[in-house]
């Protein structure tokens, strides 16, 4: 277990480097990671998954590199999960041509198909049809790869979510779902806005099976992940896993989050994932891993501030061409 452990909490430790040295950047402060920016580097909010590393660990140690995902807004972590370059991510985020996406993504749309990221999606739930897309793809040309979708509680109340469940149940597609479940739609409480037993009831009554774990244990999302998985790749149709956890900061990088109780964040933050992942291996490797982790984000950082800004023909690649020319 401890070299599984050590795998989980990298990944994590990796996510949550990465995520703080992000909203700094976003602020014109990196001190704490041994550069200096004059300025802030990345333009606009950050919806940070800062809090919920271990849903995205737990499941994507699962995943080869041509597996496939769908992620939301808040998308850093499973990209870093998926297997994408820090380094490519940082420059994204900085608007950089050395970006994943050449700058035009960013924070809120980055993908990397070269480790099988379909995408962050700024629209709620939007990921869902996708990932059924992907996935029935993947049925046509009977490939043996896998796609997972990653949504928050909120998309349970958007029609994509019914829509992505009934034809992936109904095409017994190779699709895991899971339910990032951080208990904020925004800025509103889930339960608030949520009627009945909840995300994995709903996917129950369309017939897709699924489990509920603790979200911010990294080693129960390994192995309900696992169990689900394994179901898919034999052939037993879509399946779905509820990870209920919560998201540290606010809804973007700016929010302050006054709308919380604080208590309830106290009683969060004491239940820290990296926390209790690193219970699992010795104090000494987590602090090597640690360590690490704010290198490799000191290099991303440093890379990405000294990349060259995209040339500006760029603004016409990767764009539908209508034939009419507007764009010129």
């Amino acid at each position: 277990m401890s070299g599984r452990a050590e795998s989980l909490y990298r990944t994590m430790a990796r996510i949550r480097a990465f995520e703080n040295a992000a909203e700094e950047a976003s602020r014109g402060g990196v001190a704490a990671f041994g550069a200096s920016l004059s300025q802030a580097q990345v333009r606009g909010p950050l919806h940070l998954s800062t809090g919920q590393e271990a849903v995205a660990a737990g499941v994507c140690i699962h995943l080869a590199k041509d597996d496939l995902i769908t992620s939301t807004h808040r998308g850093h972590g499973h990209t870093l999960a998926k297997g994408a370059s820090m380094q490519r991510m940082m420059g994204e985020l900085f608007g950089r041509a050395s970006g994943s996406n050449r700058g035009k993504g960013g924070s809120m749309h980055i993908a990397d198909f070269s480790v099988g990221m379909l995408g962050a999606n700024g629209v709620v739930a939007a990921g869902m049809p996708i990932a059924v897309g992907a996935a029935h793809a993947i049925k046509i040309r009977s490939e043996e790869r896998i796609v997972v979708c990653f949504f928050g509680d909120g998309a349970v109340n958007r029609g994509p979510f019914l829509e992505a469940l009934n034809w992936a149940k109904l095409h017994e597609l190779r699709l895991l779902f899971v339910c990032e479940d951080n208990r904020w739609s925004a800025t509103t409480p889930t339960g608030a806005m949520t009627a009945g037993e909840g995300p994995l009831a709903r996917a129950r009554a369309i017939g897709v099976p699924g489990v509920e774990v603790d979200g911010n244990d990294v080693f129960a999302v390994d192995s309900a992940s696992s169990e689900l998985i394994s179901k898919i790749r034999s052939g037993k149709g879509p399946q779905f896993l509820h990870a209920v956890t919560y998201r540290f900061k606010g809804h973007v990088s700016v929010d302050p989050a006054h709308y919380r109780d604080g208590e309830e964040v106290s009683r969060a933050l004491e239940n820290d994932p990296l926390f209790f992942a690193a219970t699992r291996i010795s104090s000494s490797e987590a602090g090597r891993i640690q360590e690490e982790a704010e290198s490799e984000v000191r290099l991303a950082l440093k890379a990405a501030s000294e990349a060259p800004w995209p040339a500006p023909e760029e603004a016409y690649r990767d764009i539908q061409d209508t034939g009419a020319g507007q764009w010129r």
